[in-house]
């Protein structure tokens, strides 16, 4: 019989709430962006290198801690400990607000990056979902993601340039204390909780994950790309506001955001419809790589300046979605959880060392800075060049439900299916965990081939 294709209704709920909590908590990272550097340069002690420091420090607490938030969710419960990770974000978001030095500031950030719930969000949403649907509701997280950046590079210089910057960090410190209240009424309650394999990472699974080519070439793409972010914008909100007034910064991001969207879109079909993955991944390290050249060939000025950005944002929104795109494609089966974990320390890392090297360059010269942005993204570049083109495998997670577990023959009544490519089966969590090319099987006749096996064990 076929399954159920929708998300219900307390799957919706489930999806769209948590996706909120997490794009709020997106929000007040990226408001700050185009305006923090700006705004750090009146606040006592403050040089190139601590503003530079001060705007990644959140990485860093990010990327220490997202595991432990993670295991911690598996015995304590996801919303108490989400509970807990609104809280350090709120009250960080409060201490930078009230922070007149840069080292105040300093702690202010890095407490709010030790609200480390990201792992924590995306566990809870398996908890609340089927597995069969568990695609879509990830979607619309990552969705929020993007409305979240999107929305925050143009919203933050009005407001900062309106209210001044310290409202922003007021406005979403009161909104993450909000939020804990919106956990505890709108999101539901797990039915259970327990470790998924497929969203968490798994210890087990840890040296595998590292010693792999492929995973480690999109695990430096993961750090690289949010280091130059940082990066960037240590920099060009200074370089812009020498021609520009703060207030009127707001125009030149909407216009380079919309033009890098629009690309975005026709590029994430060409790879993900037509196949070409990895040649957009490559032209967007390239492009990456020429914003740096652009930036350094424009000399301070404004117009060369916006080329530069408007370059740079092509690549990133051309390569914030194929990441992790490839990544599931290169995930081994049971182990997709552990590649995301490390996929996500990695990419928290990128702004901390983006914010502190960035800083300390640019205490030299703007020049500085995009050269190091530059050889990092032709390192890149020349590592992910040799990338082999992947066999476009989705994962799907089958519930074991029999009395009689016979894994020897599941696995081979899987692996005989056209398209199915690995099979691992976890008897101690009951679950059969499946890589496959959905255009050659169809994830019924998956599911149809593990209760065949199952009813003939049971007889």
């Amino acid at each position: 019989m076929p399954r159920n294709n929708g998300l219900s209704p307390l799957e919706r709920r489930a999806a769209m709430s948590l996706s909120g909590i997490f794009a709020l908590r997106m929000l007040g990272l990226f408001l700050v962006l185009p305006v923090f550097s700006l705004y750090a340069k009146g606040l006592e002690g403050a040089t190139p290198a601590t503003i530079g420091f001060a705007l990644g420090a959140y990485g860093l607490t990010q990327a220490l801690l997202q595991v432990a938030f993670g295991m911690a969710s598996d015995r304590f419960g996801r919303k108490p400990v989400i509970t807990l990770g609104l809280i350090l974000f709120a009250t960080g978001s409060f201490m930078c607000a009230q922070a007149d030095s840069i080292n105040a500031m300093i702690v202010g950030r890095m407490v709010q990056g030790s609200g480390a719930i990201a792992a924590v969000i995306t566990a809870m949403m398996a908890d609340l979902t089927r597995e069969e649907h568990r695609t879509k509701a990830m979607a619309m997280l990552g969705g929020s993601i993007a409305l979240s950046f999107a929305f925050s590079v143009v919203a933050g210089p009005i407001i900062g340039a309106r209210w001044g910057v310290d409202v922003i960090f007021e406005i979403v410190g009161t909104l993450a204390t909000l939020s804990i209240l919106f956990l505890w009424v709108v999101v539901p309650n797990p039915p259970q909780v327990k470790h998924h394999r497929d969203m968490e990472l798994t210890p087990a699974d840890l040296a595998g994950i590292l010693a792999n080519p492929d995973l480690r070439r999109l695990n430096l793409g993961a750090f690289v790309l949010h280091m130059a972010l940082t990066a960037v914008f240590v920099s060009v909100p200074v370089l812009l506001a020498q021609s520009i007034d703060h207030a009127q910064l707001w125009k030149v991001y909407l216009p380079v955001i919309l033009v890098s969207f629009a690309i975005m879109v026709p590029s994430t079909i060409l790879a993900e419809v037509k196949g070409w993955i990895v040649q957009v991944m490559r032209l967007g390290i390239a492009l990456v790589a020429v914003s740096a050249v652009t930036f350094l060939l424009a000399d301070d000025s404004v117009v060369g300046v916006i080329a530069g950005l408007t370059a740079f944002f092509i690549g990133f929104n051309m390569l914030e979605p194929v990441l992790p795109s490839l990544l599931t494609k290169f995930a081994p089966a049971g182990a997709r959880g552990t590649a995301s974990g490390v996929f996500s320390t990695c990419q928290f890392m990128g702004p901390f060392v983006g914010g502190a090297v960035g800083g300390w360059l640019m205490g030299i010269s703007h020049a500085a800075l995009f050269g190091f942005v530059l050889v990092a993204a032709l390192v890149w570049l020349a590592v992910a060049w040799g990338m082999r083109a992947p066999i476009p495998y989705r994962q799907v997670v089958v519930p074991l439900t029999g009395a009689v577990l016979d894994a020897g023959r599941l696995t081979a009544a899987l692996t005989a299916l056209a398209g199915v490519g690995e099979v691992r089966v976890f008897a101690a969590e009951r679950e059969a965990h499946v890589r496959f090319v959905s255009k050659q099987v169809e994830v019924d006749a998956i599911f149809e081939a593990v209760r065949r096996v199952e009813a003939d064990a049971a007889t």
